[in-house]
């Protein structure tokens, strides 16, 4: 009977088609072990020189050959034992239900040793209406139902996290003998991400924090498809001519696709959706003068509204005990956004808020080449003087001599609308924001005053992984990636990795079926399932 070999999935007509039994199973890893040993005997007694690489290549080879036969002894020994428990006859009588046990059915499974065939009894039920069977062995050991070993699925959804869904393929196929396909791995990535938005909320709060709780927020864009891109992605695929090369290719492709129009300055070209990051962090003294940290560093990301993460940061502070009537120091740092400024008056009122000073200092360059040569020496001087006075403190200053210079502009003249319109809107920035810009008061109770632990964490979290030339993302499917992520980089990828596989095998010893890890469709956007 035609079968599968167990390394690449190929039908092989020279394969018996029936269960091994144990000592079948045994004698197979005996097998491999003396080839592992004969083929290290062999190098040994070459004549002339070896090149360990060459080694190391055969002998991986057999060494996962070696790991295979021993997976399938253990499935082996494991299906026996299981059905031990289920006596062999016309009918079991199980939570209410009747089974009667069918033959063993055979099924591949791509481990990282490679694919693997195993036999399992299948118990079919007799009674009820909605008759459904199970595995036992399978139930016992918590396979999913996708076709790939939970380890596969979780190292190419951690990989997926870091690298393209193409790039995390070709790093496993570096590594094992069979990979899942870049389908596969998005599938995945989108099955943990559905888990992923429950398990960053419900983590436990950090023992032994410091005593001021830092929250920082910021947004960061990302490439999405247009509505244009993703009716072309999604419709029917039109049959293309075969060309040869590669060039010919390239030119009937631009040939089908309309020309874009030129941009103009200002304009963007990604379609960008935003995401609002936060990075919380706690300071201590510990027994010194200064503040020391960061300290239990926890940072969260969302394409959901800005509102979200701030109803998200509210809780996890709420949870690390800095509630509103706590009366505890929360800082809140921002980049000057007033949607930003509005929500932290809303969900943290009692938070001193803090705008970045280098945000300040952007509108002091902007306001000073209004009335100084841009790229001067004078400028530069002029700048570095309202940044001293910026880092004592002196808003007032600061302020005053803008207006001064304001003053000097004529309201008429060659370029004169534009010079005081641009250091009208700087002296509103700076004056609007006075009571937030106090860096000498923040400097000596020794807090923060820049937005540079979310700058990096921006480029890290998002950047690194989603903002790259030739991307376009599906908003929905970007969240996926982005909360697994946010796992990752804080260290939580493994307890992650762990209680979900856990919490899926007790479930599906529960509910009596494996269950299927990879998803089709991603979840939606958290406050959508929290409203729902």
């Amino acid at each position: 009977m035609p079968t599968i070999s167990p390394l690449s999935l190929v039908k092989n007509d020279n394969v018996d088609e029936r269960a091994p039994t144990v000592a079948e199973a045994r004698a197979a890893v005996r097998a491999a072990a003396r080839a592992a040993e004969r083929c290290a005997d062999d190098w040994a007694a070459a004549e002339g020189h070896v090149a360990f690489r060459d080694v190391e290549a055969e002998l991986h080879e057999l060494v996962l050959a070696f790991a295979r036969a021993l997976v399938v002894l253990f499935l082996c020994l494991r299906e026996r034992a299981v059905m031990a428990t289920w006596p062999d006859g016309e009918c079991v009588e199980a939570w209410g239900r009747s089974f009667r046990r069918a033959p063993a059915i055979a099924r591949n499974l791509t481990t990282i040793f490679g694919v693997v065939r195993y036999w399992r009894t299948y118990m079919r039920e007799v009674s009820g209406v909605d008759k459904q069977g199970f595995h036992p062995l399978d139930l016992s050991l918590g396979l999913p139902a996708d076709r790939f070993s939970w380890t596969v699925l979780a190292k190419a959804s951690w990989l997926a996290t870091k690298l393209s869904f193409a790039e995390a393929k070709a790093t496993m196929a570096a590594f094992m003998p069979n990979v899942p396909s870049t389908e596969v791995i998005e599938r995945a990535v989108l099955g943990f991400g559905r888990f992923a938005e429950k398990w960053l909320q419900e983590r436990p709060a950090p023992e032994d924090d410091g005593e001021v709780l830092v929250i920082m927020f910021d947004g960061k864009g990302i490439p999405t498809a247009t509505d244009a891109e993703l009716a072309r992605r999604r419709g029917r695929r039109k049959k293309k001519k075969p060309e040869a090369s590669p060039r010919h290719r390239g030119r009937r492709k631009r040939k089908r696709s309309p020309k874009k129009p030129r941009r103009k300055k200002g304009d963007h070209s990604k379609n960008a959706k935003m995401a609002t990051t936060v990075v919380m962090y706690t300071l201590s003294r510990r027994g010194t003068r200064r503040l020391e940290g960061p300290i239990n560093k926890w940072i969260y990301a969302s394409f959901a509204p800005k509102w979200w993460a701030f109803y998200i940061a509210r809780k996890w502070a709420d949870r690390r005990g800095f509630t509103k009537d706590s009366g505890r120091l929360v800082q809140v740092v921002t980049d000057g956004d007033n949607d930003l400024a509005d929500l932290c008056a809303a969900y943290f009122p009692e938070a001193e808020h803090t705008i970045d000073i280098w945000h300040v200092v952007e509108r002091l360059w902007s306001a000073g080449e209004c009335f100084l040569p841009e790229g001067s020496q004078a400028l530069t001087r002029w700048v570095e003087e309202q940044k001293d006075r910026l880092f004592d403190g002196e808003i007032e200053d600061i302020l005053d001599e803008m207006r001064t210079r304001l003053a000097a502009i004529a309201k008429t003249g060659p370029g004169n609308k534009g010079r005081r319109e641009r250091l009208g809107k700087a002296i509103a920035y700076i004056d609007k924001r006075a009571d937030k810009l106090d860096y000498g008061s923040l400097r000596r109770r020794d807090l923060e005053i820049s937005t540079g632990p979310i700058e990096g964490a921006i480029k890290h979290v998002i950047g690194k992984r989603q903002d790259h030339g030739g991307m376009r993302w599906i908003k929905e499917r970007a969240e996926a990636v982005l909360k697994l992520r946010c796992i990752e980089v804080t260290g939580g990828w493994d307890a992650f990795e762990r209680e979900l596989h856990d919490r899926r095998h007790r479930a599906g010893l529960v509910l009596k079926q494996r269950l299927r890890l990879q998803a089709n469709r991603p979840a939606g956007l958290p406050h959508m399932l929290e409203a729902a």
